[in-house]
C-alpha cells in the first residue's frame, strides 16, 4: 500500500482511543479527539526530547518524527514510534532504561 492510501484509510490503533470516559475517549466531538491527540503528542515529546527527537501531528491521521538535523519519518500510529526513533538516531532508544529515566527525572526536577 502506498503512503497516501495508508494515511487516508488507516486503521485505528489502540493508542488512538479507549472506551473509558475521560481517558482518550472515542468521543464523536472532533475538538475532544484533537485535544486528546495533542496530549499524546505532548507526552511523547517529553520522552523523545531525551533522544533529540520531536513528534508532531500530521492532519490528525499520522505523525511526523524528526531529528534535530532534519531527518524525518512519517509513522501511522504510536505503535511505530520507538522503532522509527531508533532508525532515525541510529541507536537503541529504550524509554524504560533506568539510566534514561534518571536523566529525564533530573532534567524535569527543577
Amino acid at each position: 500500500m502506498c503512503s497516501l492510501c495508508g494515511v487516508l484509510g488507516g486503521n485505528e490503533h489502540w493508542t488512538d482511543a479507549a472506551a473509558r470516559p475521560g481517558v482518550f475517549t472515542r468521543s464523536h466531538a472532533s475538538h475532544q479527539r484533537r485535544r486528546e491527540r495533542a496530549e499524546r503528542v505532548r507526552a511523547a515529546n517529553g520522552m523523545l526530547s531525551g533522544f533529540g527527537l520531536v513528534l508532531s501531528d500530521w492532519q490528525g491521521a499520522s505523525f511526523v518524527l524528526s531529528t534535530r538535523t532534519g531527518r524525518t519519518e512519517i509513522i501511522e500510529d504510536l505503535g511505530h514510534l520507538w522503532p522509527a526513533a531508533e532508525r532515525l538516531v541510529d541507536r537503541s532508544c529504550d524509554p524504560l532504561d533506568p539510566a534514561f529515566i534518571a536523566r529525564m527525572e533530573a532534567g524535569h526536577a527543577g
